[in-house]
């Protein structure tokens, strides 16, 4: 082995779980893909577990109870903490209507000594429903679905949040930029 692959070998990349959460249509996801498009420009190593993708793959078969979402969270955060604790940055943009469940993800982290961040994409209901990237709002107005998180289903928001974003006041340059400063601030980008 040559000194270079040694020295390669030898570097570790500080992992951490990066949580958006926020209510549908936040800009969650944008921000999280704005944001790894940037860390992997500069060579970290980073994955963004988005909730829909989750929802098909991971947690197929979970409804929308309390419980189920809970479930959902907890599956969540224990593949975010995994691949964090391994040296990857690890975007979550999901809603997590539940400060319990967004709680018991951060203790799992600080419990394995593993960095771990929670964002506010804090997007009015009303800036959200005008976006309505899924249509869900539209769908719920026309009673065809109901417990759209904001609406008919509580979304409680984080009261100390690592960082608060004000999407809708800035481009989603400016979010993820915000974004990125925190990240270094603490020592993860």
């Amino acid at each position: 082995m040559t000194t270079d692959q040694e020295t390669s070998m030898s570097v570790t990349e500080t992992g951490a779980t990066i949580w958006l959460t926020g209510l549908p249509s936040a800009g969650k996801t944008t921000i999280a893909y704005e944001l790894a498009g940037r860390l992997r420009g500069e060579g970290h190593r980073v994955e963004v577990l988005d909730g829909d993708e989750i929802r098909e793959f991971l947690s197929a078969g979970l409804g929308f109870s309390r419980e189920d979402r809970h479930t959902n969270v907890q599956r969540i955060g224990f593949v975010a903490e995994l691949l964090a604790a391994n040296g990857v940055k690890v975007l979550v943009p999901v809603i997590a209507p539940y400060a319990d469940s967004r709680d018991a993800v951060r203790k799992r982290h600080q419990a394995e000594g593993t960095a771990y961040l929670e964002v506010h994409v804090a997007t009015p209901v009303e800036v959200c429903s005008e976006r309505d990237v899924k249509g869900l709002y539209a769908k719920q107005a026309a009673g065809e679905i109901s417990g759209l998180t904001g609406v008919d289903d509580p979304y409680e928001a984080p009261e100390s949040p690592d960082l608060r974003i004000e999407s809708h006041q800035q481009t989603v340059q400016e979010s993820a930029a915000e974004l990125y400063a925190l990240l270094s601030e603490r020592g993860a980008a």
